[in-house]
């Protein structure tokens, strides 16, 4: 979730400043009551309100992907995912995993398209090419039983 703007975190302080109730500020800037709570005790113990870093750990082999992965992706683009991942653990020395693979391809909006390593056979065009086909029936090949004639009763 991406952090408020700077322009609303202050309006919303300004708003408390100014003697409107949290509860008031928090309805009127479509905000929940913590936020406005947690805006206010940081500008009163920290001084501003700089929004925090986003908590997790870096992501460190992702720059190194992108800077590295283009000539790999090029050089083999019928490559799976496993098989990029090996190439480039023995290239790099580093390990990486095939979703951090994927993440890294989709960040360099490289797509895979595969060879034809076999040639599509033409159509057949049959003597009657004019007919309706019904799963492998023509019309010649109706049942007897299925000729119109008068009813009897």
């Amino acid at each position: 979730m991406k952090a408020y703007s700077q322009d609303l975190r202050e309006r919303i302080v300004k708003a408390v400043e100014e003697g409107k109730s949290r509860r008031e500020v928090a309805r009127v800037f479509h905000i929940s009551l913590s936020t406005v709570k947690r805006y206010l005790k940081q500008i009163s113990e920290e001084g501003n309100l700089d929004p925090k870093p986003i908590p997790g750990r870096p992501k460190n082999k992702e720059a190194a992907l992108r800077a590295g992965l283009q000539a790999q992706l090029q050089a083999s683009p019928d490559a799976t995912l496993q098989e990029h991942c090996e190439q480039w653990e023995a290239r790099e020395g580093m390990k990486v995993s095939t979703s951090a693979m994927s993440r890294a391809i989709l960040s360099l909006r490289f797509t895979r398209k595969k060879t034809r390593r076999v040639q599509a056979k033409e159509k057949k065009k049959s003597a009657n090419s004019g007919e309706k086909r019904c799963k492998g029936w023509t019309q010649n090949n109706w049942s007897l039983s299925m000729k119109v004639g008068p009813i009897s009763h």
